[in-house]
């Protein structure tokens, strides 16, 4: 969410989160792709550090359109589980007071936040929201050690006690429940054990580029030859640059 951030800066961003209220999404959908694809399960956990859970919502909705069998395979959602469920233009309308009530949280933001602004878009009511937090992207800076940050994975890591994985409801207390212990491992680390997790992410060209507001082409000539830890993404097919390194390199630490 903050990729433009020093690790100074993020913990800062992070920590000025604590006493805001959350409004915690997650969609079960048709398939992948926001504009092309249709939600059919939402839910929302509405909390705060200081009260926690205060409000869950949650909708099965028809989607107008097939649901493919390995979706239903990995949610558990059938067609006829939707087939007499109102549509998106019925149920989300009932939503947007809520996931405009606090900072926009989820596990894999980009994925959930593409969807509904796709949705309310259809529906001539176009939807944004600049409140927002990513907890694969701060798992990602406390947990580096872990080899995955998976939801599932995360679930099974700290043993939360949820419902099925890759159903809205229990994802998204899952993901509520994540923040919350993400945010009490900030309390137990001081600032430079903070700083130190964070320094080991690892950062795309892309991203170094906009850290130190330079020219991707001008930093990848640089990076070629500073003492920085690289290693390539065979997932991502790009070369990768650890964060502490280059924000040493640079003075930005």
């Amino acid at each position: 969410m903050k990729p433009a951030l020093t690790s100074r800066q993020l913990l800062e961003y992070y920590q000025s989160l604590r006493q805001q209220s959350f409004c915690v999404v997650d969609l079960e959908t048709t398939g992948g792709n926001g504009q092309r694809d249709r939600i059919i399960e939402i839910a929302v956990v509405c909390a705060s550090l200081r009260e926690g859970i205060r409000t869950i919502k949650t909708d099965l909705i028809n989607p107008r359109m097939a649901i493919p069998p390995a979706i239903t395979r990995f949610t558990g959602i059938s067609p006829e589980m939707v087939k007499g469920m109102k549509s998106s233009a019925k149920v989300l309308p009932t939503y947007r007071d809520l996931l405009t009530s606090g900072v926009l949280t989820a596990h894999n933001f980009q994925f959930d936040y593409s969807f509904l602004q796709g949705e309310f878009s259809r529906q001539g009511t176009p939807f944004t929201h600049n409140a927002q937090l990513c907890t694969v992207e701060l798992s990602r800076l406390l947990l580096p050690h872990l080899p995955s940050r998976s939801l599932p994975n995360l679930v099974k890591h700290y043993d939360f006690k949820v419902g099925r994985s890759h159903r809205a409801e229990a994802d998204a207390i899952a993901c509520w429940l994540l923040l919350e212990q993400l945010f009490a491992e900030m309390d137990a680390l001081g600032e430079q054990a903070l700083l130190s997790r964070f320094g080991q992410q690892w950062l795309t060209l892309e991203h170094v580029a906009l850290i130190t507001g330079q020219p991707e082409e001008v930093i990848a000539e640089i990076l070629a030859a500073a003492p920085v830890m690289t290693r390539f993404s065979r997932r991502r097919q790009v070369m990768l640059y650890q964060r502490q390194g280059v924000e040493s390199y640079f003075g930005l630490s």
